[in-house]
């Protein structure tokens, strides 16, 4: 009997295209099996290089699309420097029309919190699978000049809480990961909450597979810097981002982390922008040393 064909490539759709420090932004739409909706996402690449280049995956925080980052954030001068390519997801299912979906701004739409939901209502907010499994696929079935082997993985908020979850659970597939002021321990914040409880259900052990501060805890083989950048002066940290639980967890797991409190700097992307070439130059040093 004649192996089953693999399935299509994804059909992409080409949505902008402008140029930027020798390199190209673009902007794709494709139809995601995932989470079973049209998905869209942003990809700067720098300029033809010799060798393929590797993968930084961003994930935004609350609110944001795939523009967010790519428009606001000024990563591009260093990606283009360290010949490295920037890809960034929405940050949930759109135009599904599930009841209630766009009644506020932490849950929903622009709030995927980059999960598997079990909840029925929830199904298709399967960001995780789509950040880890398809859109690589997408990415290698579509761009040869990409290395989707060698990745790494960063993010803002919600979006820093989808980075460190996603490499701790994957440490084989990621070569490194930070965060600017992530949801760090979202079980004991009220905007992980609200999403567990509604994505996930009431099983806590589920909202434990999602939780940087529980998941470093397992991880005793770690030997690559986690970064992650704090501002001072976000109104968010002491209720909602909870940095310093994610410390102690480190230390008490041996997980080396660089913390960065940084005086005066708030929650914004204007916070983003000053420490974002740091970020990068981290992440080069281990995507080109193999």
């Amino acid at each position: 009997m004649a192996a089953a064909a693999p399935p299509p490539a994804a059909v992409l759709e080409q949505l902008s295209k402008t140029k930027m420090f020798g390199g190209h932004n673009l902007r794709f739409r494709h139809q995601s099996a995932a989470l079973g909706c049209p998905m869209t996402f942003s990809l700067f690449l720098p300029a033809s290089p010799a060798s393929k280049l590797p993968v930084l995956y961003w994930l935004s925080g609350l609110t944001c699309t795939d523009e967010n980052f790519i428009i606001k954030s000024g990563a591009q001068r260093a990606a283009a420097a360290h010949g490295v390519a920037l890809v960034a997801p929405d940050t949930s299912p759109r135009g599904l029309n599930v009841e209630g979906e766009a009644d506020s701004w932490d849950f929903g739409v622009g709030a995927g919190f980059y999960l598997n939901a079990t909840n029925e209502k929830w199904k298709n907010w399967r960001m995780y699978d789509y950040v880890v499994k398809e859109l690589p696929k997408v990415l290698t079935d579509n761009f040869e000049q990409l290395n989707t082997s060698c990745a790494s993985i960063f993010g803002h908020s919600m979006g820093g809480h989808g980075a460190l979850t996603i490499y701790l659970k994957n440490t084989d597939k990621y070569k490194s990961v930070s965060a600017f002021a992530p949801i760090a321990n979202p079980i004991n914040c009220p905007w992980g909450q609200k999403a567990f409880s509604n994505y996930l259900g009431t099983t806590k052990s589920e909202w434990e597979e999602y939780d940087a501060t529980l998941l470093v805890k397992k991880c005793n083989t770690l030997s690559t810097p986690i970064l992650v950048d704090q501002g001072e002066d976000d109104k968010f940290l002491a209720e909602q981002l909870l940095a310093g639980n994610l410390e102690e967890a480190c230390k008490a797991a041996g997980a080396p982390l660089t913390l960065r409190m940084q005086p005066g700097y708030d929650h914004s992307f204007f916070f983003i922008a000053t420490f974002i070439d740091d970020h990068i130059a981290h992440h080069a040093q281990f995507l080109k040393s193999g």
